[in-house]
Formats: structure tokens, C-alpha cells, sequence
């Protein structure tokens, strides 16, 4: 009882956050056809669009995680939301395709601390055994951010155009900034002082966790599953939901709310999972390692390019659902370090797999134009299966990497 407590007085305040992050991600795949036809955007300006929320939040990610170790989670994370709301509103208010990225420039970087801040807060309240358990459970209601992305933006469309939707994100982050200044009390319990040290010494933190071999080892692998995740579900899933599928707006946006039942899904199991493995000390890095198999085969049968809405939302689900277990590794992997950097290690994995999905959104959108646009100005099917292709390789250098890492960094060692 007093966990529920804690979650519905900490963690589901800080969860709000993580609702405007997973629609904002999902938004443009949404709304993106009207955009690039206001706008007359190509699929490299399309994407580029997209990416330039996934630069400024990875650019933002190892400011924000100094931040949250050095002043906390509630008081950076209210900062944040406003900042997220006006990247909303200057979204809202873009007359050109440049005010347009600048807004979601901005609201990359106001959201960048959503599943930090969420981490932080339930590192300080939970004990270690417990944490991929509420992660996961905060992640999982963040993610309906991702379901109101789907089916409900497409519902009001026709009534409040992409710049009503756009105005609704920046209210509704004010709201969340409020909730956290209201609900998440100002101290931990056992809060102790925090130990004041140069900044630049707080810096230089993060060559130590970068150097680290637990973190050099698993974060391309991390890094990849879940930036697979993010990347079509930001932008890429509904344009070949469209082109490869033959799906009609209706039929697509069904499928991408299934997707977002899928992220939804991999995220409170998998941090059960996780958990109830830990606490009977089986290591919890197996539950995103098997999501790496699974994606493996998908992307496989997604090359294949599977027809009919019913298959589509089958594997478009099983595609977010084993992807989306990689953030239940940040939990486990910033055990792994002092509590004074978890904040510092889980966005130092988070800025390595935003980056990645900014190259992975600008290259899919790069090989797409090696393609002619079809007459009704969509993309060449064959251009997707490559860009998967592209992905699957990746991923098998990735998981081969798993493997060797331990037996280079011994022989360095040595």
C-alpha cells in the first residue's frame, strides 16, 4: 500500500512527462502527411524534421542528467515542462518549415529529462529491487502519451488541423509542470546534503562513465533496440504503413495505436520481469537481450513485406513490444554505478541512443529518395526493406559486440 502511495504521489506525476515525450515523438507520424503538404517537405525533409526533436533531446540529455544529480529531479523537471510547452507553442504558431523545427527543436530539449527524471525520483523513493518494476509501470502510463498520438489526434484533425493539436501538448505540459511542483515532496527520505564539488570535476564524471566497460560493452546494443523503437514510431512507421502496407489514414492510424499498446506493453511486463528476476538474483539484463532476438526476427519478416491490417498490427506490435524493453536496462545498468550518477549514466545511454535514432531517421529518409516518388507521393517499398536490411546488420554487429567486448576488455586489462 505504501508503494502505491509513493507511485501515485512521485512516480505518476513524473510519468506525466513521459506522456508529452512519447507523443511528441509520435505526433509528426501522425499529423507529418499534412505538414509535408503545407510545407511541401520531401521524405529527407520530412525526417529531417523529425530528427532535429531526437538532436536537441540528445544534445540536451548530459546537461539535463548534471542537473538532475546535482539540484534534483522535481526541480529540473518543472523547468523542463515549460520548456516543452513553449516548444509546443512555437510549433502551433509556425508559419515556415525553419519556426517549425525551431519549435521542435525546443520541445526536444523541454522533454529530454522525462525518463531521467522519472529514474532519478524512483532511485531516491524505491528500494534496488523494485526500480525496473516502477520504471517500467511509470513508463507504461507515459506511453498512453503515445496512444493519444494515434487514433484521438486523428479523430480531431479535421477540426482542430495539426496547429490545434500542437496548442493542446503546450497546455497540457503547463498542467504537468504544476503537478510536479504540487504533488512530488521537495526532499527524498534520507536525504542527506549533497557534497559540493567543482563543476568541472561533476563534468568529468562522464569520461569515467563513458570509459566504463559495463556501459561500453551493452550500450550499442541498448542504444539500437531502443532507437529502432523511436525511430519508426517518430516518423517512419506511418509513411510504410501507407506505401508498403496500402493503408488508408483510418486503417494506419489503427496500427499505430497498436504500436503504442505494444511500447505500452513490452514496458510494464518487461520491467516485471526484470525485477522478479533481479530479486531472485538471476541477471535482469536477460529481459532486453531476448528483446534484441526477438527484434532480429521481425525485422526479417518486415523485410518480407507482410500484407492485410490484422498481420500488420500483429507485428507492428511485437515490433514496439520487444523493443521497447530496452529502457528497463538503464535502471538496471545505473545500479551499477554510485547513486550520486545514476542521472549522469542513464542519460549517458539515452544521448547515445538519440543519437543514433537522429542518423537512423535522416539516413532512412536518404535511402527513400534513392527511389522516384510514386505518382500519389509516396516511396518505393523496395526502399524500405533496404533501410531494414540496414538496421538488421546493425544489429547483428551490435550483439556480436555483446560477445567479444568482455574478452578485449580482459585482455586490456591484462
Amino acid at each position: 500500500m505504501e508503494t502505491l502511495r509513493t507511485f501515485l504521489r512521485v512516480s505518476l506525476p513524473f510519468a506525466a512527462v513521459g506522456f508529452l515525450n512519447q507523443a511528441a515523438r509520435i505526433v509528426v507520424a501522425t499529423v507529418g502527411p499534412a505538414m509535408a503538404l503545407e510545407f511541401g517537405l520531401s521524405a529527407s525533409g520530412l525526417g529531417a524534421l523529425a530528427a532535429v526533436f531526437f538532436a536537441a533531446y540528445a544534445l540536451a540529455q548530459l546537461p539535463i542528467g548534471l542537473a538532475i544529480d546535482l539540484h534534483g529531479p522535481r526541480r529540473v523537471q518543472v523547468l523542463l515542462s515549460l520548456v516543452a510547452a513553449l516548444g509546443f507553442l512555437l510549433c502551433a504558431l509556425a508559419r515556415d518549415p525553419t519556426l517549425l523545427a525551431v519549435g521542435r527543436f525546443v520541445t526536444g530539449i523541454g522533454i529530454g529529462g522525462a525518463l531521467i527524471g522519472l529514474m532519478k525520483a524512483n532511485m531516491q523513493w524505491y528500494p534496488a529491487w523494485r526500480l525496473a518494476a516502477v520504471t517500467g509501470a511509470g513508463v507504461f502510463f507515459g506511453a498512453a502519451g503515445g496512444l493519444a498520438a494515434t487514433l484521438p489526434v486523428q479523430a480531431v484533425l479535421p477540426s482542430i488541423g495539426w496547429r490545434g493539436v500542437f496548442l493542446v501538448l503546450a497546455c497540457l505540459a503547463v498542467l504537468a509542470a504544476l503537478w510536479i511542483r504540487l504533488s512530488v515532496p521537495a526532499n527524498p527520505p534520507g536525504a542527506r546534503p549533497a557534497v559540493r564539488r567543482p563543476l568541472g570535476a561533476e563534468i568529468a564524471e562522464f569520461a569515467r562513465i563513458f570509459r566504463h566497460p559495463v556501459f561500453t560493452r551493452n550500450m550499442p546494443a541498448v542504444a539500437l533496440l531502443s532507437g529502432l523503437v523511436f525511430t519508426y514510431q517518430g516518423l517512419w512507421a506511418g509513411p510504410w504503413l501507407r506505401d508498403v502496407g496500402g493503408l488508408g489514414d483510418a486503417a494506419r492510424a489503427g496500427v499505430l495505436l497498436c504500436y503504442s499498446l505494444g511500447i505500452m506493453a513490452g514496458q510494464l511486463f518487461g520491467g516485471h520481469l526484470a525485477s522478479a528476476l533481479q530479486k531472485r538474483g538471476v541477471e535482469a539484463m536477460r529481459v532486453p537481450f531476448a528483446g534484441m532476438a526477438a527484434m532480429a526476427v521481425l525485422q526479417m519478416v518486415l523485410i518480407a513485406q507482410p500484407q492485410g491490417v490484422v498481420t500488420l498490427s500483429l507485428f507492428w506490435f511485437g515490433f514496439a513490444c520487444v523493443g521497447s524493453v530496452g529502457p528497463i536496462s538503464y535502471a538496471v545498468l545505473a545500479q551499477r554505478f554510485p547513486p550520486e550518477l545514476t542521472g549522469r549514466v542513464a542519460t549517458a545511454l539515452n544521448f547515445s541512443m538519440l543519437a543514433l535514432v537522429f542518423l537512423l531517421q535522416n539516413g532512412i529518409g536518404l535511402i527513400l529518395d534513392l527511389w522516384p516518388r510514386s505518382a500519389t507521393g509516396g516511396w518505393d517499398p523496395a526502399g524500405y526493406s533496404w533501410a531494414l536490411g540496414l538496421t538488421l546488420a546493425l544489429q547483428a554487429l551490435t550483439v556480436l559486440w555483446l560477445v567479444a567486448a568482455p574478452r578485449l576488455q580482459a585482455r586490456r586489462a591484462a
